[in-house]
This record gives structure tokens, sequence and C-alpha cells, in this order.
């Protein structure tokens, strides 16, 4: 059966996108820790981030960077904080997370409660800093 985040990438599941192309996808993480916070995913599916070939890892990586300039660019903070967790979805994904401080992009924090209308400004804003 397909992750969930391989129904997010086919259409299946609504998500919040904010960028894509030919291999990766982000959204917005819809338990996030801080307004901002993208999980970003290959479409192809692994289960491990580390089971990902070489090329595919440098290539997550690039795509990441590329989202993390343009939550740096809608959300005050000094850094985008990048976490691989890979144990709720079995899919390869990484958490991009805006802070200020390193203690903000831990999961276990209390997640934000937010209106889909909050989700559609956060994507829409993250979307149009993406170059």
């Amino acid at each position: 059966m397909a992750s969930i985040f391989s129904r997010i990438i086919a259409g299946e599941i609504p998500s919040y996108k904010v960028a894509e192309d030919d291999k990766y996808f982000a959204f917005l993480d819809i338990n996030p820790v801080a307004k901002g916070h993208v999980l970003v995913v290959p479409k192809h599916e692994v289960d491990y981030f580390f089971d990902l070939s070489n090329e595919e890892l440098g290539g997550i990586m690039a795509f990441a960077k590329r989202v993390a300039a343009a939550i740096k660019a809608s959300f005050p903070c000094n850094r985008v904080g990048l976490s691989v967790i890979g144990i709720d979805v079995p899919h390869a994904h990484i958490h991009l997370v805006p802070i200020t401080k390193g203690s903000e992009i831990n999961m276990s924090n209390p997640k934000l409660k937010l209106e889909s209308t909050e989700f559609e400004a956060i994507a829409k804003l993250i979307a149009s800093n993406f170059k």
C-alpha cells in the first residue's frame, strides 16, 4: 500500500504544497511545531532516508536548500532547522522548520493548531518565495 506521502504526491489526499519538481515534493506539515514547518519528500517512495541513492540524497538536499531559502524569506528566523527522523511515516522525508533556537525543532514540542486559511496563506507565502 502506498504511503500517505505517496498518496499526497498523487493528489489522492489534499496538501498545502509549497514546491515541486520532477523528483521532489514539499508541503506543509499539518501538525507543525512552528508556522512554516515544511516536509520535503522524494516522489519515489523509499522507507528509510539513507536507503536513497547517493544521487537522490544529493538531489533532495539541493531541493530542500531552495525550500529552506523560501521559508527563511517568508518567516522571521535565524535559521531553518533540518531534521530527519523517519519513524512515523514509511517514506523518506526531511522536516524544515524556521527557528531562532535549537529547541524549537524538537518534534515533541506542542503542535500548533492552525485553521485551513492559515495553512493556505503560509503555503502561498512560501511558494511565492521559492526560486
